[in-house]
């Protein structure tokens, strides 16, 4: 037990000490942007995480390390509910097994390090499991209660919380120990008050025309394409990374012995293995049938590994926890090197290396042109970094009359910058050189009188050009038609 503990101390101790040396990632700024205008829910998730921002903001003030800070404790704080959570199931040494698998791994530096909807939805994911447990398998009532608060927290984190309650469905419904509480009071007292807790994020929809569930429903489903094989793969690498090895392929492992088994020999399956697999075995397979048809993030599986993770640490050999450690060691190794001096430049703005030079030298070009104001055409990237580096306006895409996600709801009026002229910024994520782009914008021609191409913002790095930005100074702004 010792020798655990001191284990998940050392790599987090690490990933505290390392936290001043992460730079700014995209995510981050948008997220604090978040913060800074607070409202009942967003356009593209739930509010938890701008929550979670503004209150370290109040106590540590605006700063990257006060973001870094924020993800980790609260990522401390998923691993100690983790830990209490598997105690509960697992005996002697396994959960310790459990414990080293999860805090090994590359999602806990990252959920420790990147802000996403994910860091505060992994705390509220694990508590909702653990008040879940307890109220069925230790018969203790009132936990109901406590799971619809926090499975309601994880709905208020990001909508992937809805594979909860979904979860609980399917072991009541297969569980025929369990099953009679669906004639209970208890269900069905919990998701009133997730509804309640998650009243925020329903309201806000409600008076927004449901831009936010549309957003991530029925607009996801419309970028669907046919078949390719390329994005499984790429699953397979994202999910690989962040597992590393051994609890990649244990947990695959896990998969086809249960998925197997709860059609041939369901009988054998016993609650507590049922109850864990209803959390992890549907997403699991979900979205990798998915990742056919449509990218799947990075993170989107996170929660799955929860209860996957305590099911392979039943069966899982020590000798594979030493392998796990000894790749976990030298991945982190690994990471830490590029981090630090950007061996292999990445060729996409998902990076933290660059963007506080990138701010100085469009707040140096600014000051030239006083009266401007600055926009972007990315999503929310270069935006959302700007405006956290410079604390000035910074507006998105939606001045030339794009989807702009959240900049769209933050009561901008675009046109009282009619007759104004702007610099435009344009990220160039691939590049030959370090020339004028010369490229015809016909989105820009549309909506200003005309633009001229000024000299492109470098970020340089050991004497190399590694990012490049394009910079149009525009004039004469015509505004958003009605």
């Amino acid at each position: 037990m010792k020798k655990a503990l001191l284990i998940i101390v050392v790599f987090n101790l690490v990933r505290l000490l390392f936290l001043p040396f992460m730079g700014m990632m995209p995510q981050d700024a948008y997220y604090y942007f978040y913060s800074e205008h607070l409202s009942l829910s967003y356009f593209d998730h739930p509010p938890m995480v701008a929550y979670m921002l503004y209150l370290f903001s109040l106590v540590f003030g605006k700063s990257i390390i006060t973001i870094k800070l924020a993800d980790f404790v609260i990522t401390v704080g998923t691993q100690w509910a983790f830990f209490a959570f598997s105690s509960k199931i697992l005996r002697s040494e396994r959960k310790y097994i459990s414990w080293l698998l999860l805090a090994s791994t590359l999602m806990i530096s990252s959920l420790s390090m990147v802000t996403t909807p994910d860091v505060p939805l992994l705390l509220f994911w694990v508590l909702s499991l653990n008040s879940l447990y307890v109220a069925l398998f230790r018969k203790n009532n009132w936990h109901w209660i406590w799971a619809g608060i926090f499975m309601g927290l994880a709905f208020d984190s990001k909508y992937t919380a809805l594979a909860i309650p979904a979860g609980l469905f399917l072991f009541l419904i297969f569980s025929g120990r369990y099953r009679g509480y669906l004639q209970t009071i208890w269900p069905y007292l919990a998701a009133i008050i997730v509804v309640l807790v998650s009243w925020p994020v329903i309201k806000w929809n409600i008076d927004n025309e449901f831009a936010s569930f549309v957003f991530q429903s029925s607009e996801r489903a419309d970028t669907i394409s046919g078949i390719t094989i390329h994005n499984f793969f790429g699953l397979i690498g994202t999910q690989l990374f962040l597992l590393l090895p051994v609890g990649f392929a244990g947990l695959w492992w896990v998969a086809y012995k249960y998925f197997r088994r709860i059609f041939i020999k369901p009988n054998q399956v016993n609650p507590e293995l049922w109850f864990l697999l209803a959390f992890f075995l549907p997403m699991f397979m979900g979205f990798y049938m998915i990742s056919f048809f449509y990218w799947v993030k990075l993170n989107w599986l996170m929660p799955a590994y929860i209860s996957g993770i305590i099911i392979l640490a039943r069966y899982l050999d020590k000798k594979w926890i030493k392998w796990q450690l000894l790749f976990s060691g030298v991945f982190h190794v690994l990471v830490m090197i590029e981090v630090l001096f950007y061996l292999f430049p990445i060729k996409s703005d998902d990076t933290w290396f660059g963007w506080k030079d990138f701010a100085n030298q469009t707040e140096a070009l600014w000051s030239k042109y006083p009266d401007a104001f600055v926009f972007s055409e990315d999503n929310y990237k270069t935006t959302a970094q700007l405006m956290f580096f410079t604390d000035k306006k910074v507006y998105g895409r939606n001045v030339i009359g794009k989807n702009a996600l959240h900049y769209d709801y933050i009561g901008d009026d675009l046109n009282q910058l009619k007759g104004k002229n702007a610099l435009f910024i344009d990220s160039h994520q691939r590049f030959s050189d370090d020339k004028k782009a010369g490229e015809n914008l016909p989105a820009i021609n549309h909506f200003f009188e005309s633009y001229q191409e000024l000299d492109p913002i470098l970020i340089k790095h050991r004497g190399k050009t590694v990012r490049k930005f394009a910079v149009y100074y525009c004039i004469d702004y015509k505004g958003i038609e009605p």
